[in-house]
């Protein structure tokens, strides 16, 4: 098996590195070997987004959100290893100063120099990279982001002390001022030359492997059904930084293009969708909540973009945790994992999946190839709700994932899926089981909810009591309810807090 360094394109030249350890942090070259200190430490998982890059990649064809050639995409250093970066380009708040022409700084840093959007200075470099990746693309778009749309793409930064609207004022002021934008043509040419058709595998350690087919994947799976596999790492970056714990040979999934595709599918019904298990969150929810508009909050919260344009949907669901938020969403649209050992391909209930607290239906040798969604009726109405102590970029305490098809005004379907209440992520049974048959109706919604103390003991923990949970999954019924009732059913703007407040300040 041929290895070679890790290469990638950073300060105008491409890098070779051939002895870091294949979970040697992006935040840890940088800082440590590329004496590249401007991007910082703050929380070391993902959270905090002072560590903020920005990653490019040759775009692929037809991708209206191109930058001249370049997918541009914000990701959090502290968890990204380096060999993840072969054949990409990294930009760090060092190049951003470069870009400007001559003496004079960027639009994003003057903005943020004009309207005070730093004070202590140090989630500054983190909140530059996320505002010039808006920049760029805004540019290339020509387009001028709204202040909530900028809020939205500067929700995984946090800062503590300047309240953000000075942030959001540099935001809008930076699309004012001259512009200077990256050229991208010597970065396109760089990964261009870079690129090969074959495997990268990269020898320091107990090895990091990135096939480039699903055949191979398939391949290397069964042959190393011990292996560690890595997708975003959004998630394993965590074991290392947080646990120190030793993840030994690395299958990487990351270079299968067929696995990050997401396509139609003729299945008769509405919004029928193959979503490749590599396909990045950002890309999946974007997906589903263009079929599904009322899925676009749970979207556009489900953690922040540094993390949905790293983590995949497929990793999630693999993953199996209680408190993951795709899973109960899938379940309301009758989602099925795709399951591949081998040349053997099976599909699975997502429901069944699932058989315990971090257990699941994988064999050994196997993995998950795709989540499939099968057409549904048209007549059939989802909800999605999100539950946690922070509005952005936060864990839920508590997410469901709704849906309701009526025949008049009889319940003929229902799928109540729900996170945070049980070991794994499930559908109300039992609640399920008191609405078949009856009028959607206030009385039947009550039941109902009193059947949900059946299917499920919440526990408590740090971020709700049991207590809490069960009442707001009751709760939530309710709002369903009004929101999906055949009459008089409320708007969404009924039931937002930020168009509640829209309307009492006007």
């Amino acid at each position: 098996m041929h290895t070679r360094p890790i290469r990638f394109f950073h300060r105008g030249r491409v890098v070779e590195v051939a002895d870091a350890a294949p979970t040697r942090s992006v935040l840890d070259w940088l800082r440590e070997d590329a004496r590249c200190t401007g991007t910082k430490e703050g929380c070391n998982e993902g959270d905090c987004g002072a560590c903020t890059v920005v990653i490019g990649t040759l775009a692929a064809p037809g991708d209206a959100q191109a930058v001249r050639g370049l997918s541009l995409q914000t990701v959090n250093a502290c968890i990204q290893f380096l060999p993840t970066l072969d054949g990409k380009a990294l930009f760090s708040v060092e190049d951003v100063k470069a870009i400007a022409p001559g003496e004079a700084l960027h639009p994003t840093q003057q903005a943020m120099v004009e309207c005070h959007g730093s004070q202590c200075g140090f989630c500054t470099p983190g909140f530059v990279m996320s505002m010039w990746s808006s920049y760029e693309q805004h540019r290339a778009a020509g387009t001028v982001p709204t202040r909530q749309a900028l809020a939205d793409e500067l929700s995984g930064n946090l800062c503590r002390c300047t309240g953000y609207r000075p942030i959001l004022d540099a935001g809008q002021r930076m699309f004012e001022l001259p512009a200077a934008t990256l050229d991208t043509a010597p970065v396109v040419q760089a990964l261009r030359d870079m690129a090969r058709p074959d495997s990268f595998h990269y020898a320091p350690g107990a090895g990091f492997h990135a096939p480039k087919t699903l055949d191979e994947l398939a391949c290397l799976r069964e042959a190393k059904p011990d292996a560690r596999l890595l997708a975003g790492s959004t998630d394993v970056g965590l074991w290392v930084n947080k646990q120190f714990r030793e993840l030994g040979e690395i299958v990487y999934l990351g270079s299968v293009a067929e696995l990050q595709r997401i396509e139609p599918l003729d299945a008769g019904g509405q919004g029928g969708l193959w979503i490749g298990a590599g396909a990045s969150l950002e890309s999946a929810w974007r997906a589903l909540a263009q079929r599904w508009p009322a899925l676009t909050d749970v979207w556009l919260r489900f953690a922040s973009p540094p993390i949905r344009h790293a983590g995949t949907m497929g990793g999630n669901v693999a993953n199996g945790s209680p408190i993951g938020d795709s899973a109960p969403v899938l379940m309301a649209l009758d989602a099925q994992i795709e399951l591949r050992r081998g040349a053997r391909v099976r599909r699975l209930p997502l429901p069944e999946f699932y058989l315990d607290y971090m257990k699941n239906r994988l064999e050994a040798g196997e993995f998950v190839q795709a989540i499939v969604i099968p057409g549904l009726p048209a007549r059939r109405q989802v909800r999605a709700y999100k539950i946690s102590k922070r509005f952005d970029c936060d864990i839920s305490a508590l997410c469901a994932g709704l849906a309701i098809e009526l025949d008049g005004d009889t319940v003929s379907a229902v799928r109540l899926a729900f996170g945070g209440l049980a070991a794994v992520v499930k559908r109300a049974a039992a609640a399920e089981a008191a609405l078949i048959g009856q009028p959607w109706s206030q009385a039947s919604v009550a039941a109902a909810q009193a059947a949900l103390a059946e299917d499920f003991k919440p526990l408590s923990d740090m971020r709700a009591s049991a207590a809490y949970r069960a009442q707001v999954a009751a709760n939530l019924l309710q709002r369903f309810w009004l929101e999906t009732r055949a009459k008089d059913p409320l708007p969404a703007s009924a039931t937002s807090v930020f168009a509640a407040m829209t309307h009492e300040e006007a």
